[in-house]
């Protein structure tokens, strides 16, 4: 009964509804939980998992090439050329001195030069799971330090391909038979015509992508079925992972490269939402899969080596990611985020490790300890970057503000405003040339060195941290003003502070419509859309170039704005996917617009002239 599917998906899912949000309670990241819960559940704890773990690591791993799919559905391929020397620069980088430093040492532990080599390749692989899940729950993407790690992250999924290709070549006896040998149909080609097939394969990818997959959902799009819709989204990343293990490249990289040439279609959003509950899903079920791959024999044979390793392999990758991080100019604490955060050994490990024990370069204790160093080092990562922000970060990122003249800055300003990107920045200065100097918190050091330089008072940091905020003065401040532009980190924040901060009055900035209904439903009064102004102003200009009154125009679009802010609240309280929600929308479109003509109607149009210019009222007069 215990070996059955259905009890298995009940061990795990119970799992992860227990585990993560007690970690979530306590601070810590989503990632971390769903290891605590593989671990609770693992062989060597409570024993629901035996060793049909591994199998559901190899499934679940394809929670990672969805992710790739998704990272790649956002960024143009215009920005990912621009990217390749970050990737090459900093990724190759960090790849090369990586292995020559675990080699190196490897071999003073009297290992061959071959098994050296081979550990040196696992090792210096970072997880892509773990770190993009991480940023990703930060909003840190748009960062240097989010950039860099994928940057370097990408370059690793891509040298995994010519580390796969060289380990052969590393082997020193008979290789085991293996179902799960690594191989593809063209691993018996010449390496000419090896090399062409991964050409033609990447090159299939695109235009496979540009040209056939496009039209095909489109066709889906017209039958109006989301499941088909859906089951669609599947088979690209499914079709693309499986022609990329074909020719032996990795299935992420391929993903990836399929997300990127579909980044321009008009289906990038749908693809999104469609696929973003299914890789949450098995990206959970890796890392509880990860957690539950932790041989405690192991370390209870080798209590004290085991976790001398860990600290010790985690150390140097911190060591080499640091230099390389300091040698392409990145700013201390994105430094510190970025040589911490990738500072563990990646899921692509377990695939080289394997294969080099299938090559016997490594014998089955070497490959038990070093797949216990993997998943204990993953485990630890998220700790270690907890760590990291609470005690190193406050201390050596730029958090304190330059000091200025007392008569010039006040250290506890009574307008907080969250965020200085392009929409904080307007709200900012707006403020600031009418004689409100407001604090500024911002996630992104490099701004926070140009705010400083403008003058502005400025914190670095999380703004979802309490104890952040009350550096910033929130227990003594009036308003806080939100301009992220991250709706999820938005509402976290927004809970926080109605917790802690409940005298502070909110402003919120919201990206969409949708975005205003979640956070009117969690109680906040002010809620700026932050494109309807420029619509309607937009609109204003057309009826202008079309022969409108200026002044008639003015008033009419104030009142749209009011009409619509008064529809966003009632339609605010209806289910967004619910019938009654689109009976109710078409219902406010159609009496908001029959107001408007109805005010049109009671103006003085004919003398409404106030804000014409002279030559345009002789123009009419003469008209």
């Amino acid at each position: 009964m215990t070996g059955s599917f259905l009890f298995q998906a009940v061990i795990y899912l119970s799992a992860a509804v227990i585990c993560v949000p007690i970690a979530k309670r306590f601070g810590l990241s989503s990632v971390l939980g769903y290891l605590l819960a593989g671990i609770l559940i693992g062989p060597y704890l409570l024993g629901f998992i035996g060793e049909e773990g591994e199998d559901i690591l190899h499934f679940a791993e394809f929670g990672v090439v969805m992710m790739l799919f998704l990272i790649g559905l956002e960024i143009e391929p215009k920005n990912f050329w621009r990217m390749r020397k970050s990737i090459l620069g900093m990724g190759g980088l960090q790849v090369g001195i990586t292995i020559v430093v675990i080699a190196f040492v490897s071999i003073l532990f009297e290992l061959s030069w071959q098994a050296s080599l081979a550990i040196g390749m696992a090792i210096a692989l970072s997880s892509t799971a773990i770190v993009l899940q991480t940023i990703k729950e930060k909003g840190l993407m748009d960062t240097s330090y989010g950039n860099s790690s994928f940057s370097v992250l990408l370059f690793q999924d891509i040298a995994v391909i010519p580390m796969l290709a060289l380990l052969p070549l590393l082997a020193t006896g008979t290789t085991e038979p293996s179902e799960d040998a690594h191989g593809s149909f063209i691993e018996n080609l010449p390496i000419g015509f090896q090399t062409l097939a991964v050409l033609l394969s990447v090159a299939l990818v695109i235009v496979v992508g540009k040209y056939l997959c496009v039209p095909v959902l489109r066709f889906v799009a017209k039958t109006r079925l989301r499941e088909l819709f859906s089951a669609s989204a599947l088979l690209i990343v499914i079709a693309v992972a499986y022609l990329m293990e074909l020719v032996g490249l990795s299935p992420a990289l391929g993903a990836f490269l399929g997300g990127v040439v579909l980044a321009n279609s008009e289906f990038k959003h749908e693809l999104e939402s469609n696929l973003e509950p299914f890789k949450g899903l098995l990206l959970g079920l890796f890392f509880i899969a990860v957690g539950a791959s932790i041989n405690f024999q192991v370390i209870g044979q080798l209590p004290v080596l085991v976790p001398s390793l860990v600290v010790g392999v985690i150390l140097i990758k911190i060591a080499i990611l640091f230099l390389v991080g300091r040698f392409f100019r990145m700013t201390t604490d994105q430094n510190l985020l970025f040589s911490v955060g990738l500072a563990q050994i990646g899921e692509f490990a377990f695939v080289l490790l394997s294969f080099t024990h299938q090559l016997s370069i490594i014998d089955q204790p070497m490959l038990d300890l070093l797949l216990v160093l993997t998943a204990i080092s993953m485990t630890l990562s998220p700790i270690f970057g907890i760590v990291n922000e609470r005690f190193f970060l406050p201390k050596i990122g730029t958090r304190e503000s330059e000091e200025k003249p007392m008569d010039t800055i006040e250290k506890k300003s009574k307008v907080i405003l969250v965020g200085f990107g392009h929409f904080g920045s307007t709200v900012g200065r707006f403020l600031r040339a009418n004689g409100v100097e407001a604090t500024i918190l911002d996630h992104d050091s490099n701004r926070v060195d140009l705010l400083r330089r403008l003058g502005f008072e400025v914190y670095y940091g999380d703004a979802t941290r309490e104890d952040l905020l009350y550096s910033a003065g929130a227990d003594e401040a009036d308003i806080l003003i939100s301009a992220i532009d991250n709706p999820d980190v938005t509402l976290d924040m927004v809970e926080m502070l109605k917790k802690h901060f409940p005298h502070l009055k909110l402003l919120i900035r919201a990206k969409s419509r949708v975005d205003a209904y979640e956070l009117l439903n969690s109680g906040i009064e002010r809620v700026y859309r932050e494109s309807v102004d420029t619509s309607v102003r937009l609109a204003s200009d057309v009826l202008e170039m079309l022969g409108h009154r200026r002044y008639t125009t003015h008033r009419q679009a104030q009142k749209f704005l009011k009409y619509d802010e008064i529809s966003l609240r009632r339609l605010a309280e209806k289910s967004l996917n619910s019938e009654e929600y689109l009976l109710k929308a078409r219902e406010e479109i159609a009496q908001q617009e029959a107001q408007l003509k109805e005010d049109l109607k009671a103006m003085d149009v004919i003398n409404d002239d106030h804000w014409d210019s002279g030559q345009m009222r002789k123009d009419r007069a003469r008209g």
